[in-house]
């Protein structure tokens, strides 16, 4: 059975409603860069959070090929958030290479059990706690 999802009567700004009417839930070109200009990884060597180098759409489709990672359930960008979230996250961690990091991209967007939009759903719900705002007329 498919249930419409419970945010679909939260009162949301003008911006934010444009843009889930033109791409859903899911990441375009604007919104990733947007995501990932955030997103920060901890400097071993320093102790600090620093700014990732955050991958294009070129760079993981490339990674995804090399690696012989097809994605079944891929929508919008969302995958491009998805490998820059491990990126900043997990790489050199629980995920210690490029390999990894493919299929870890394949297990976010092709989870069977997981309605659509979740990847996107998961990243402003993160903002949402955080207490950042998102500018949604800057990813329109």
């Amino acid at each position: 059975m498919c249930r419409p999802a419970l945010d679909v009567y939260d009162d949301m700004p003008r911006e934010m409603k444009a843009y889930l009417r033109n791409n859903g839930w899911h990441f375009n070109k604007k919104a990733v860069e947007y995501a990932a200009s955030m997103m920060k990884k901890k400097n071993p060597t320093t102790g600090k959070m620093e700014k990732i180098d955050p991958y294009t759409k070129e760079q993981v489709d490339e990674m995804l090929s090399r690696n012989g990672v097809k994605l079944e359930n891929a929508t919008g960008l969302d995958y491009v958030y998805a490998a820059n979230m491990a990126k900043a996250d997990f790489l050199g961690s629980s995920i210690k290479d490029e390999q990894h990091l493919a299929l870890h991209v394949k297990d976010v967007i092709d989870d069977p059990d997981a309605a659509d939009g979740t990847t996107m759903r998961r990243w402003y719900a993160t903002m949402v706690a955080a207490g950042e705002p998102v500018e949604w007329d800057e990813i329109l």
